[in-house]
């Protein structure tokens, strides 16, 4: 794995590292270091007490790291020998951090593991944690997204249930643009966000890379016949070209009826029912996303966030125990009513009777249903492709072929060290 690694990279990362402070400070000689993400390196400080009173002999030191640092900060603290004993990392960095050589495998202590039951996690969102064959992280809380719509707008548009397959969902969009007019939309879809014609794509079955993941797969005719789809939703005005830029405020104009439709995640929930008015409590739910014919739910993306053990640490053993701990059914049954966070293990869900709740209950429904990006280390850089041709599609400034052509294109590049290394190695 020791190939992935860059020395010019690595010098600069280890500038960085200084600069955004990874090293390993002098107080922290015999705890466990945790890093946290945003508002869950806040919250889970009161797990982390709990856990504590059970090990006397175990402290967990927790770093709250936000999340918009928090992908390159892991980086820069592996090249800089000050990775954290235990830290959450997003799931689609977990191959970056395995060609890192950053992860302890964890297949053995998972045989170990008495309390594991891996029938208790959703298949999908457990596949993200499995890399080449090993596991690597174990599924702290989970998301996915589904659509958020205001059921009383479609329900007047002709749709009182939601649309379960693509040419309802059409109909049912333009129905509600029918009604709304021209200076509203039916469903908002923000620019840069690489998520939705991703979903399209995969639900159409489409790879995205090809050649055991050596080059683009832009231009094949599933992701073609997505984009189509996607962009179709722009040339009939259902949704605003000029995405959440045009908003100003998205909660606000959620419940003004500027959009009726909204595809997201579960952080939303909580989002909506404290910042959308009174009157609107009963007049939005949630949905699993339509498909492109049979088949219903369409698949969605498996996201979240697990829980993994540095290789470089010495505290191995300790770490463990805590990634134990936080994975216990009761411990994510606290951390959900602290964070709103899904959690990973179905246990979890049943003692808060979450899939009987309205609005969690789509999710419920969609996490049976969710596919991981390609697991490669590159895939942050070609996501950030994907959003780049797509707005290019969208405000008319490539075709469609154009774009597709230019995704290839730059997705070879950036796979251009892979195959090197394939090369390299044989394969």
């Amino acid at each position: 794995m020791s190939a992935w690694r860059r020395p010019a990279r690595a010098l600069l990362l280890l500038g960085l590292a200084a600069a955004l402070g990874c090293r390993i400070d002098a107080t922290d000689t015999g705890a466990v270091r945790f890093w946290a993400m945003g508002r869950e390196g806040e919250e889970v400080q009161q797990l982390v007490l709990e856990f504590e009173r059970r090990h006397p002999d175990i402290h967990v030191r927790v770093q709250q790291i936000p999340w918009g640092a928090a992908h390159e900060k892991l980086l820069t603290a592996d090249v800089g020998g000050a990775m954290p004993d235990v830290f959450q990392a997003g799931n689609t960095w977990l191959p970056e951090l395995v060609a890192l050589g950053a992860l302890e495998p964890l297949d053995e202590r998972l045989a170990r593991w008495p309390a594991i039951d891996r029938d208790d996690y959703f298949p999908g969102i457990v596949d993200t944690n499995v890399v080449d064959g090993a596991t690597w992280a174990v599924p702290w809380y989970v998301d996915t997204r589904v659509l958020f719509y205001r059921s009383d707008l479609l329900a007047e548009a002709g749709y009182p249930e939601p649309p379960r397959t693509w040419t309802a969902w059409t109909d049912a969009m333009l129905r509600v643009k029918e009604r709304v007019g021209p200076e509203r939309y039916a469903i908002l879809l923000p620019l840069r966000e690489w998520q939705p014609p991703v979903i399209l794509a995969l639900q159409r079955g489409a790879s995205l890379l090809r050649d055991g993941a050596r080059y683009g797969d832009f231009q094949s005719p599933p992701v073609r016949a997505a984009f189509e789809f996607y962009l179709d939703l722009f040339r009939r005005g259902l949704a605003p070209r000029a995405g959440d830029t045009a908003l100003a405020n998205l909660y606000q104009d959620f419940a003004r009826g500027y959009f009726s439709l909204y595809i997201s995640g579960p952080w939303n929930i909580g989002e909506f029912a404290r910042r959308l008015p009174a009157d609107l409590a009963d007049r939005w739910t949630t949905a699993p996303l339509p498909a492109p014919g049979d088949g219903y739910p369409g698949v969605s993306l498996a996201g979240g966030a697990s829980l993994a053990v540095s290789r470089g640490s010495d505290r191995k053993d300790a770490a463990w125990k805590l990634v134990e701990f936080l994975s216990q059914p009761a411990q994510q049954v606290r951390f959900y009513r602290l964070t709103g966070d899904l959690p990973a293990r179905k246990a979890a869900w049943a003692d808060e009777g979450l899939p009987r709740d309205r609005r969690a209950h789509a999710f419920w429904i969609q996490l049976q249903s969710v596919q991981s990006t390609p697991k490669i280390p590159e895939w942050e850089r070609i996501a950030a492709k994907i959003s780049q041709y797509a707005e290019a599609a969208i405000r008319g400034t490539m075709t469609i072929d154009q774009a597709l052509a230019g995704l290839d294109r730059d997705v070879d590049n950036v796979l251009e060290k892979r195959r090197w290394l394939m090369r390299a190695a044989g394969r």
